[in-house]
């Protein structure tokens, strides 16, 4: 295939990013190694049957349901507004509470509300986090790192500057501690993900655009065909992502 039979191909892969967040298109076109915790058993070690749960940012609310928690004591947030509908026609008829999110530090809550709050790679607020947790509630929250694809970001992006660099394990529990939390158990792991193709680089380096800034395959065309070479070599190109997981108790 030659040079211009590849700049077609890919940039195909850049207009179906265009058609919306769906990772299941690189389904079999990467391999992502697992961590080395389970946040799902991790969560449910904490969660007591009777206790009022929120779930921050919960998506459709898929993982959701398979806590297997009871529907009148969950309450969850969702900010994207097509995720908040899917939630409103498919959680609320369960009994399951669900607000809309507009602003991390001002969640739809009153004071010392819930018993647990869970977190999965949404934003939050530690003082808004705390206002509305129960004296001694658990806050469970795995996140996506600063430094997550930073490397594969360096070599496409010319001077790159990631955005969240201050996002690490350190850092957010020294702010945690400073807000009065007591932390219970954290890790965190740089896992790689492996490319087998570049058209799935350019599908993933689109749609994650905070870490690929300004990522076209007009912009990045050269550095494309080079990892092209290295993928015929060595079968894929390696990224490096980035993630924590914190459980702490609010203390009076």
């Amino acid at each position: 295939m030659n040079y211009d039979e590849l700049k077609e191909l890919w940039k195909k892969e850049e207009d179906a990013a265009f058609k919306g967040w769906d990772f299941s298109y690189l389904k079999n076109r990467w391999d992502d190694e697992e961590l080395p915790w389970n946040y799902k058993d991790i969560l449910k070690k904490y969660l007591n049957s009777d206790y009022k749960l929120l779930d921050m940012g919960t998506g459709g609310g898929e993982f959701l349901l398979t806590i297997n928690h009871q529907y009148s004591n969950i309450s969850v947030t969702e900010m994207w507004k097509p995720n908040f509908e899917l939630c409103k026609q498919k959680l609320e008829p369960l009994g399951i509470e669900v607000k809309q999110a507009f602003n991390d530090s001002k969640l739809p809550f009153e004071d010392n509300t819930f018993d647990m709050i869970i977190n999965r790679h949404e934003s939050f607020n530690i003082k808004e986090v705390r206002r509305i947790l129960k004296p001694n509630g658990i806050f469970v929250t795995q996140q996506v790192g600063g430094k997550n694809n930073e490397v594969l970001s360096n070599v496409l992006i010319k001077d790159f500057k990631p955005l969240y660099s201050e996002n690490t394990l350190d850092n957010n529990l020294r702010n945690l501690e400073k807000n009065s939390f007591e932390i219970l158990y954290s890790k965190e792991y740089f896992p790689y993900l492996r490319f087998k193709d570049i058209g799935a680089i350019v599908y993933f380096a689109k749609i994650i655009e905070w870490e690929f800034p300004n990522f076209s395959v007009e912009n990045c065309f050269d550095k494309l065909c080079k990892l092209n070479e290295e993928i015929n070599v060595k079968g894929y190109i390696e990224s490096i992502e980035h993630r924590f997981i914190i459980v702490c108790r609010k203390q009076n």
